[in-house]
Parts: structure tokens; C-alpha cells; sequence
């Protein structure tokens, strides 16, 4: 594993834990089962580790043209996967959460889409063409076992998709923090204090 990813999850364990230390402290009952709400410094932390992460190749790096990246190529492993006709229960939750996914990257691109320049808006049908170029060789295959492979084989998309959509979304021009920023250093630890 890498020393970023170590580090990120090292961060993101102490994280979870202060967040059990002060749910164990408080008095009442303790909810199970339910999603708590991110705090506004977990979401920068998390921001921060996802910008700090290079690209795969191809991939834009203005925010609005990656998330039509990011729901192309999402949208292109559901249709790959819907190809299939021997799918695995796994395999239709995938496609279930990928329709979920490029539906959210829809709504942040339609959301954000008047406030867009033309050129960020050519840029994004680009980047959106590209990405699905990358699937259309695999969807025009016979061979099923080819797509079954590829389908299997998609790791998921960069965790900026995420970040990107929600900034679009909501009108978020500032940059993201940097690592610096919240306290991590470039390995994605938390940053020490020199010694006196």
C-alpha cells in the first residue's frame, strides 16, 4: 500500500475514533444503524485528500467538465454491466449504485450548467465524448465473457468526482484546502510539530 493511503486512513481512523470518544461520553441513548451527519471539518479533510490525489490520465481537472467525466464513465460500467446477461446479485448492486451515482453527477452538471462558460461547457461534452469512447468498444463486443472481464475489473472513480459534484452543485468557487491546510502532510498523515 501506498504511504498516501496508509497515512489517509491512519487520518481518517483517529478521525472516526474522536468521533466514538465523544458519542461514548455523552449522556443518552446511542443511535445505531443511521447515518450521522459529516461535520464541516471531516468534509475538508476529506476534500483536501481527494484534490491532493493526481488524475487518471485523461481525466479534466476543472471541476464541471470532471464530473460529466465522471458520469460518463460511471454511466458506461452500469451500461456495460446491464449487457451482461448472467449477472451476480453483485453485479446488479453495482449497477444499481452506478445509476444512483451518474444520476447525482446529472442533477450537479444541470444545477451548475447556466453558470458555465461556453468553453467549460465544450470542454465538459469533450470530456464526456472521451469517456465514452472508452466504453463503446467493450458495449460493441460479442463477446460476453470480454465484457464480463471489463466490467469486473472497473476500480470506480476518482474520490474528487464526489467533491467536484457537490462544489458544482452549490456554487463552491474558492479551492479546495490543501493538505497543508487541514493538517496533513503530502503522505496524508497528520502533520507533527518539529522538535524543540
Amino acid at each position: 500500500m501506498s504511504k498516501t493511503l496508509l497515512g489517509g486512513i491512519a487520518a481518517l481512523s483517529l478521525a472516526i475514533a474522536a468521533g466514538s470518544a465523544t458519542a461514548q461520553e455523552n449522556d443518552g441513548p446511542i443511535v445505531t444503524g443511521a447515518r450521522s451527519a459529516e461535520t464541516a471539518d471531516a468534509l475538508k479533510v476529506r476534500e483536501a485528500m481527494a484534490y491532493a490525489r493526481p488524475l487518471p490520465r485523461g481525466a479534466p481537472t476543472q471541476d464541471y467538465p470532471l464530473v460529466a467525466w465522471c458520469d460518463a464513465l460511471v454511466t458506461g460500467h452500469a451500461d456495460l454491466g446491464e449487457s451482461l446477461t448472467d449477472h451476480s446479485p453483485e453485479d446488479l448492486e453495482l449497477v444499481r449504485l452506478g445509476r444512483l451515482e451518474a444520476q447525482d453527477f446529472r442533477s450537479a452538471l444541470a444545477a451548475a450548467e447556466p453558470r458555465q462558460t461556453a468553453a467549460t461547457k465544450a470542454a465538459a461534452q469533450q470530456a464526456a465524448a472521451s469517456a465514452k469512447a472508452q466504453w463503446a468498444a467493450l458495449l460493441a463486443t460479442q463477446d460476453e465473457a470480454a465484457r464480463s472481464q471489463s466490467f469486473g475489473l472497473f476500480y470506480g472513480l476518482p474520490g474528487r468526482c464526489e467533491h467536484a459534484a457537490r462544489r458544482i452543485r452549490a456554487n463552491i468557487t474558492t479551492p479546495p484546502a490543501t493538505l497543508a491546510e487541514v493538517g496533513l502532510t503530502e503522505t496524508g498523515a497528520p502533520a507533527t510539530a518539529a522538535p524543540n
